[in-house]
């Protein structure tokens, strides 16, 4: 039986959320569907510039189409995100501790050189 998180893991889904365009066509799709038209507009590119970073984003499944008369419209597919959160999610366990072992140090000789600071006295200067 296939793992259905690796089923929507291919590298087709992360070249779609390399490109920063085809990420912001994501968070624009998070307010809710639009239609191609409408998604277009909010981009400083043409059209068919558009048209293809969409068809990327269906080809990863990250976004659905459906037609409403003669617009396409496009929603956000969360699914293929969930996989990649749960694969992203020993990675950030692992940063995590890390910073947190970081943080550690730091306080602890931030201490030291404070209980040395402390234990050598007043400086007077001369």
């Amino acid at each position: 039986m296939r793992n259905r998180s690796v089923t929507y893991l291919p590298e087709v889904t992360f070249h779609a959320l390399a490109d920063p365009t085809r990420r912001a066509v994501l968070d624009l799709l998070r307010r809710g569907a639009q239609p191609a038209g409408q998604i277009a507009k909010a981009f400083p590119i043409s059209r068919p510039a558009i048209s293809k970073h969409l068809r990327q984003l269906r080809k990863a499944r990250l976004v659905v189409e459906s037609r409403s008369g003669r617009h396409r419209v496009y929603q956000l597919n969360a699914e293929p995100l969930k996989a990649v959160e749960s694969w992203l999610e020993p990675y950030r366990q692992f940063w995590q501790m890390n910073l947190t072992n970081l943080k550690s140090f730091v306080e602890q000789e931030y201490a030291r050189e404070l209980g040395d600071v402390s234990s050598k006295g007043p400086r007077n200067p001369k």
